[in-house]
């Protein structure tokens, strides 16, 4: 089993960064992949970025491809995703989750509760 907490969401300006956080408890989480998706007020959620358990394979969406940075700590038990140049259409709740990985929600069998990115223009 395995927990996720996601942190680090809040209000920022457009052109603004925001690093999120995603604290796992459970020691399988070294061992999956992990994803950000997010979900605004009457969208579908949407794929964010994705990354293998070793770090070694990276993937994102069209929408954020060359501003979003994703990236993990395994010993720390930890996922992250640095966000730059925010664009008030990043306005959303941002999910993290655990699984098999990529972009497919069916792929991930744990979902944190999320945290809401707020971009003012």
């Amino acid at each position: 089993q395995v927990q996720l907490v996601e942190s680090g969401g809040g209000l920022v300006q457009a052109g603004g960064s925001l690093r999120l956080s995603c604290a796992a408890s459970g020691r399988t989480f070294s061992n999956r992949a992990m994803g950000w998706f997010r979900q605004a007020p009457g969208k579908e959620r949407e794929f964010v970025a994705a990354i293998s358990w070793s770090s070694g394979f990276t993937w994102y969406g069209d929408s954020v491809q060359g501003r979003f940075t994703i990236s993990r700590d395994n010993a720390k038990n930890t996922g992250y995703l640095q966000m730059n140049s925010l664009k008030p259409e990043d306005t959303a709740v941002y999910y993290c989750a655990a699984g098999l990985g990529v972009s497919d929600t069916n792929r991930y069998f744990y979902w944190g509760q999320g945290t809401q990115v707020t971009v003012s223009s």
